[in-house]
């Protein structure tokens, strides 16, 4: 990758494992001061209990020729956010990506149940982990990314506007986060418009995440045994994937023409020829849409 984003500022907020961490690490890649935070550190772990740190991310930035900071942050902190901002204005002096992908609630899903069945604690949980991080932290951080003009924003979540408009999202609190992400998106390109700014809602397709990779008794080396689970998940990508899609709207300056709407990493694949570790431009809401959706037998053909 060419060093496109070299002098570049990015704050990828929830950047300790899955989508965030690889997103961090491709703009490392094209050059980028990344910023990588979140509550899992290697001075204690959040309530996800897992392992992965965002010390062990700002090393992977270095590591693939940026310059990676890591920040233990809260970002339902507002105190700790807008301290983290102050940080980044006062080292840099700029921010130009601003990337939210704060979510950690996966422990919290209660999957295919009606409202009436749904725990009111953790649904609310959810949802503050889901939206209210993601305000927090833009409005502690587009005032820094304003003061150049061609700011990014993108919001990361799960399915296109286009898709989750069509279907239930698995319970109401889901429903209701996956698509409020979708929707902040278009906000923000609104409100950053007068200042040069854009943003973009952008969605993985099915993510091997450390956490998926694990529930399918796989490694990264051996991923396709997975399909024996599940055949679907042949379809699957890296994250490494979105990760290349922020790098090239980031890259692009031309970038506005994105602003506003919601788009998937296969989406963005075959218009800037990125394609994942493997080779291959997987095309996964396409594939759920005309295929898992569909209910015909897996076959990923002509989708990767």
């Amino acid at each position: 990758m060419t060093k496109s984003l070299t002098g570049r500022v990015a704050l990828v907020a929830g950047a300790t494992r899955g989508a965030g961490r690889q997103i961090a690490v491709q703009l490392g890649a094209a050059g980028a001061t990344v910023y990588a935070t979140g509550r899992s550190s290697r001075a204690g772990r959040s309530e996800l209990d897992r392992p992965e740190t965002i010390e062990e991310t700002a090393e992977l930035v270095t590591a693939a020729g940026g310059t990676g900071i890591a920040v233990r942050v809260d970002h339902l902190v507002p105190d700790e956010v807008r301290a983290l901002v102050a940080r980044i204005d006062a080292e840099q002096g700029r921010l130009d990506v601003l990337i939210n992908d704060v979510w950690g609630a996966d422990p919290l899903i209660t999957w295919e149940k009606p409202v009436w069945e749904q725990p009111l604690d953790a649904g609310f949980r959810m949802l503050r982990l889901a939206v209210d991080t993601h305000v927090i932290t833009s409005h502690f951080a587009l005032p820094l990314l304003i003061r150049h003009p061609g700011g990014l924003v993108v919001e990361i979540g799960d399915g296109t506007k286009a898709y989750n408009e069509g279907n239930y999202r698995l319970s109401v609190f889901y429903d209701l986060a996956k698509t409020s992400v979708n929707r902040l998106a278009f906000s923000w390109a609104h409100e950053l418009k007068p200042y040069g700014g854009t943003a973009v809602a952008l969605s993985p397709g099915w993510l091997r995440s450390e956490a998926m990779l694990e529930h399918f008794g796989v490694t990264e080396e051996n991923w396709r045994d997975g399909a024996a689970t599940d055949p679907h998940f042949l379809i699957s990508e890296t994250p490494a994937f979105v990760g290349r899609a922020v790098a090239a709207l980031a890259a692009d300056s031309d970038r506005s023409r994105w602003s506003g709407q919601s788009v998937s990493a296969g989406d963005l694949a075959t218009v800037y020829g990125f394609t994942d570790v493997d080779g291959s431009q997987p095309d996964a809401y396409r594939y759920i849409t005309e295929v898992v959706d569909a209910g015909k037998p897996a076959d990923v053909t002509g989708y990767r």
